[in-house]
């Protein structure tokens, strides 16, 4: 009888143990989930986003999960349903569509940026202009992001017009996906220069090599949203108010922004 009755408590401790412990995870999966945001983020703020988002996630224990490429491309994965939570784009243009399309809030600046024309080889920049650099016969090739996709491509071809000398250097551009791409090939010297973002320039690879500033080039005017599906709006909002704060805006004039 006693052994019976011993067995009886072990099995009553056991699925006590079992539903406390099912009830544990039932309550910390709501948790979970609204400690985790995702975010596009367009190619040229790579830098300034990842230390952005490491003080905001040491600040606030919520998880930044992010995904870099040309504000074009991640303008259709939105388009097309990706399950972003916001957008930060490298241009005003494409927010506020999505903003006229019901999908998002009402569109924010959050940063401006300037195109350069960069190169890993420091006499690139002896010339009097990045025309005149460009102008060298040991000048082959230049890299450019997507100009249908990537604002800092739209804003290097707008200078190139101006200076009049986009139909002729043709031959020698070649077409990154995006901004970064296009530095990478710069600095990798897979190019002679590449047109770049100005954030690129305070990297670590940057500060190798050395730069023109477009001032041809529009400033670029980057705008973000908040996206309607979003399932994490407190966490979102709590991200959204940090983008703009004392640390975050250090962080952004630290790379090139303001």
């Amino acid at each position: 009888m006693v052994s019976v009755m011993k067995s009886f408590k072990i099995a009553v401790a056991f699925m006590m143990i079992v539903l406390m412990s099912s009830a544990f995870a039932i309550a910390k999966t709501p948790v979970a989930a609204e400690n985790k945001i995702s975010v596009a983020v367009a190619a040229n703020f790579i830098s300034a986003f990842k230390e952005i988002s490491a003080d905001f996630e040491s600040k606030t224990k919520i998880k930044v999960e992010c995904t870099f490429s040309s504000t074009g491309n991640l303008y259709n994965q939105i388009a097309n349903g990706a399950p972003y939570d916001v957008f930060l784009s490298a241009d005003e243009e494409r927010p506020a569509k999505l903003y006229k399309d019901g999908v998002a809030d009402k569109p924010f600046i959050y940063a401006k940026g300037h195109a350069i024309l960069w190169s890993a080889n420091r006499d690139f920049c002896r010339q009097a202009s990045w025309q005149d650099a460009l102008k060298k016969d040991q000048i082959k090739k230049v890299s450019i992001a997507n100009t249908k996709t990537a604002p800092y491509g739209a804003a290097a071809k707008i200078a190139l017009e101006a200076a009049g000398m986009w139909n002729g250097l043709q031959s020698k551009l070649v077409n990154a996906q995006d901004i970064a791409q296009s530095f990478q090939y710069a600095s990798t010297a897979a190019v002679d220069a590449g047109f770049c973002a100005m954030s690129a320039s305070v990297s670590p690879e940057g500060k190798k090599g050395c730069f023109f500033v477009i001032h041809e080039a529009p400033e670029i005017i980057q705008s973000a949203c908040v996206l309607k599906r979003t399932t994490n709006r407190a966490a979102v909002e709590k991200f959204v108010e940090f983008l703009s704060s004392p640390a975050a805006k250090e962080i952004k004039v630290k790379y090139g922004y303001r």
